[in-house]
């Protein structure tokens, strides 16, 4: 499996551009802790890029993304990208055991959280964007309510991260690409490591 296939399975599958962009994002993040931990950086990013291709088949929590693992099996996803994805939600009982698992779960809502911060700025770009304005909104519960604040503290802390060092991490991967993502807003981009 090459991130070209699994493109084409979330192209398949996903018609909300908004829902893309997360899963792009998510890619994003995966692969900026790979880099980190010298990991496997091609895996992390297909499991990143894949985590939520079944959300608009199968919305609910009985079948996403349980029902959607069959695809990716009669797809060639390996083994071990399907399990991933299956611990990234907590009701499916697959406990995350691996690294790459954890990391998935630490990625997955913090990204939109990050974006809806990223898109009310005046910039509406990642590339200004810091962890203290994020941690501002943080603390409004109606700001990006359906961005699960006790799943974002959890995964952080099963992944072994600060928080907000972890918003930080993520906001800089995510910055890699803004333009792909509709992010960048109105400031040019910025060299990595702003």
């Amino acid at each position: 499996m090459n991130r070209s296939e699994a493109l084409s399975i979330v192209h398949e599958f996903v018609k909300n551009p908004n829902l893309v962009n997360h899963m792009l994002s998510v890619e994003a993040a995966m692969r900026f802790y790979a880099e980190r931990l010298g990991e496997d950086v091609e895996t992390w990013g297909l499991t990143g890029l894949l985590h939520d291709f079944d959300w608009e088949i199968h919305p609910t929590m009985e079948e996403h993304p349980t029902a959607g693992a069959p695809i990716l099996r009669e797809r060639g996803v390996p083994e071990h990208i399907i399990r991933a994805i299956l611990s990234h939600a907590d009701y499916t009982g697959i406990t995350r055991e691996t690294v790459m698992e954890k990391a998935l779960y630490a990625c997955d809502e913090v990204t939109g959280l990050i974006t809806a911060v990223a898109l009310v700025r005046p910039s509406r770009s990642l590339y200004d964007l810091k962890a203290s304005s994020v941690k501002k909104k943080w603390k409004d519960r109606s700001f990006a309510a359906g961005a699960n604040r006790k799943e974002i503290e959890n995964g952080a802390r099963e992944f072994g991260v600060d928080l907000w060092e972890h918003v930080d991490r993520v906001i800089l991967a995510m910055r890699r690409i803004a333009p792909e993502i509709g992010l960048a807003g109105s400031i040019p981009p910025q060299p990595e490591g702003r």
